[in-house]
């Protein structure tokens, strides 16, 4: 199996890489660099943010195809802000829905996504069989993780979050940016987020980035196995 690890910056990436044996070797794509493992891991720091991290994982999806060496799967992977109390501070969260928090427009009656609009998609679900064996293995916890482009700073528009997306375990900056890249290239993904901070009032005396680097860590050496037994070949939903 080939699997892309796209992570927004390089202290993730190589969060990532202390997980596996061996030493990564550069491989050069255009507009972008991987970090090879052997077994068959690319790791990549895609950047910060949807636009960005979609960019580059469409850069790195389009190389490979046409080495004709496509990756069976893409992992979206990082830290992240949790909702208390259901993701705290050094948990694992898996998304078993991965969301455009912000993609829609304002209104007089509040925020309507951009699906209500007619057109587009905020939303992209992980195979459900490898959400389930990740859950097993790493004792993540399973549920919604959004994407915005500005993290929340407030209690209130924390709570606003999570009245409109009620299972909404964290909030990340580039898991529907790398969920769209894989959709279009017709290759599953998955999200992986260890919670760093609170989501809500910005505390920075609170995070707690080291602690969630070395779960990420550990979550991937549990993950690893789980990857190389898993049916790439779910239908998507």
């Amino acid at each position: 199996m080939r699997v892309l690890v796209a992570t927004a910056v390089p202290a993730e990436r190589d969060a990532v890489a202390h997980a596996f044996p061996g030493t990564a070797r550069e491989v050069r794509l255009p507009g972008a660099v991987a970090h090879r493992l052997p077994g068959g891991y690319d790791l990549l720091a895609a950047g910060v943010g949807p636009a960005l991290a979609a960019a580059s994982t469409a850069a790195a999806l389009t190389a490979a195809a046409l080495e004709g060496a496509p990756y069976d799967l893409v992992v979206s992977a990082g830290i992240a802000g949790g909702f208390a109390p259901h993701a705290p501070v050094g948990s694992l969260v898996v998304a078993d829905e991965i969301t455009a928090a912000d993609l829609g427009a304002e209104t007089a009656d509040g925020f309507v996504p951009v699906t209500e609009l007619g057109f587009g998609t905020v939303t992209h679900r992980p195979p459900e069989s490898l959400v389930r064996e990740v859950v097993s293995a790493t004792g993540a916890r399973a549920g919604t993780v959004l994407t915005v482009s500005t993290v929340t700073g407030t209690a209130a528009g924390a709570a606003a979050l999570r009245d409109r997306h009620p299972h909404a375990l964290a909030e990340a900056m580039e898991g529907f940016g790398v969920a769209e890249a894989a959709a279009a290239h017709g290759v599953p993904v998955l999200e992986l987020r260890a919670v760093s901070n609170p989501v809500g009032p910005r505390d920075r005396a609170a995070w707690r980035i080291g602690d969630a680097l070395t779960a990420l860590t550990a979550g991937f050496g549990k993950l690893a196995p789980v990857l190389e037994s898993w049916n790439a070949h779910e239908p998507p939903h």
